[in-house]
């Protein structure tokens, strides 16, 4: 197992592992609490337009992306609270014309695009240390702004017009929150890809939620069991050859069938 890391491919695979577990740790509770899972798929299949632009213009993509997806985050809040199109068709929009636009990015782009796939699907080992850097840089601004409003975002998951009567500015956070989840979804392409973000931002919360509540445990502990999933699909991933994406998502789903089993486990001992 040790001897991995020896390889600097791997030992940044590793660094990217704990500044992905933060996001989804911090972010996938958000995400989950606030019922916007669909949101983020929309957020992370137009990100797709982003690294297309990134590869037309000949700049980093990921440096592209970020800009390309908190417009998209801010686009859906706006079309879904300021016109009468419902959220989930602004969307369905998002999500088409993001990849479309990205295709055709790509399409114009010179040359070939030989790790496109690698934003698809996820490609954790390729990972570049500039890459790394600004991960750590979003992972820092994610934290800090949860850590500032954690109190004001819990109050407007569950109860939004009590929270606007009690004085929060609902309108506000809920636009910062999409941008959160902008971001994030930029730093976990490069390990899950576009195709399967989803499942890192979902699946550790929705497993922290069977044993433990409260905003901040919820979020530890989601980063807890990002980490550790995905320090095993990455394992896994090198030891049988696979892609590593895939491999995590796998290991998360494995991961939440067990907890799902524990749980039901111990609420059957209750009852006996």
């Amino acid at each position: 197992m040790f001897e991995i890391l020896a390889y600097g491919f791997m030992r940044n695979a590793l660094i990217a592992a704990l500044m992905v577990s933060v996001a989804c740790g911090v972010v996938g509770t958000l995400v989950v609490l606030k019922k916007l899972v669909f949101m983020s798929g929309g957020i992370s299949h137009s990100a797709f337009g982003g690294i297309g632009l990134g590869y037309l213009l000949g700049l980093n993509p990921v440096l592209v992306a970020i800009p390309f997806s908190l417009l998209a985050s801010i686009s859906v809040g706006v079309i879904g609270r300021r016109t009468r199109i419902s959220e989930d068709v602004s969307i369905g929009i998002l999500w088409a014309v993001g990849m479309a636009a990205g295709i055709i990015f790509v399409n114009l782009a010179p040359g070939y695009a030989p790790d496109l796939f690698s934003y698809l699907f996820g490609s954790i080992l390729t990972v570049p240390v500039f890459d790394l850097m600004v991960m750590f840089i979003l992972d820092m601004l994610i934290v800090t702004i949860f850590l500032l409003f954690h109190k004001e975002f819990y109050a407007i998951s569950f109860d939004e017009e009590f929270a606007t009567v009690s004085g929060v500015p609902v309108k506000t956070l809920y636009y910062v929150l999409l941008g959160m989840i902008g971001l994030s979804v930029v730093i976990l392409i490069r390990v899950v890809g576009i195709i399967l973000v989803i499942a890192l931002l979902t699946i550790p919360t929705v497993i922290s939620m069977k044993f433990t509540h409260g905003i901040i445990k919820l979020s530890l502990m989601s980063a807890i069991i990002g980490l550790i999933c995905t320090v095993t699909g990455l394992f896994l991933s090198y030891v049988f050859n696979l892609t590593s994406g895939a491999t995590i998502v796998m290991v998360l789903a494995a991961a939440f069938l067990t907890s799902t089993l524990i749980k039901r486990l111990k609420l059957f001992k209750k009852t006996v």
